[in-house]
């Protein structure tokens, strides 16, 4: 049983599982320990607790956790609803920047040449980025999935303001 187990409290038998799966479990029964408990008059002396690392999980450094983490989400991005989940919220977070960027250069008509240059810029080089791949990743594809909810955005936007 993995998880975090605290004895000889009224929380004993409750225990807090991990993700061990991914290698980012909890600690387990014997990493936890408590100490006698002896009362002196009213107060509790000599609680001791202490926890340890298991030997199989491995280390819980940031850097490794952080090494773990590609492998991590390309086990959970092999779902294809999960592909096309993502891709959806990235054309819509594109869409809703463009919708963001509009709205605030546009309003206030400062800045708005640079503001329409640099979004050009932005989908030109998302574009020779994309097209320069052999192979599209699935990272590459969610960029280039903002970048067509950017566009998308940006004409709406200026069809709202043609009318």
């Amino acid at each position: 049983m993995a998880g975090l187990m605290v004895a000889g409290t009224p929380f004993s038998g409750v225990s807090y599982g991990g993700l061990k799966s991914q290698g980012l479990g909890c600690m387990s029964l014997r990493d936890v320990g408590v100490g006698r408990v002896s009362r002196r008059g009213r107060g509790v002396v000599g609680l001791r607790v202490s926890a340890t690392l298991e030997s199989d999980v491995g280390s819980r450094r940031l850097v490794d956790v952080v090494r773990r983490l590609p492998r991590i989400a390309r086990t959970y991005f092999k779902d294809p609803m999960r592909r096309a989940l993502f891709g959806g919220i990235a054309i819509l977070g594109g869409f809703y920047v463009a919708q963001t960027i509009s709205l605030s250069f546009g309003a206030l008509g400062v800045n708005d040449v640079i503001a329409a240059a640099m979004c050009v810029l932005f989908t030109e080089y998302i574009t020779r980025f994309t097209r320069t791949r052999k192979k599209i990743s699935f990272s590459v594809a969610l960029v280039n999935n903002f970048k067509m909810g950017f566009t998308y955005g940006l004409f709406i936007d200026a069809f709202k303001l043609a009318s």
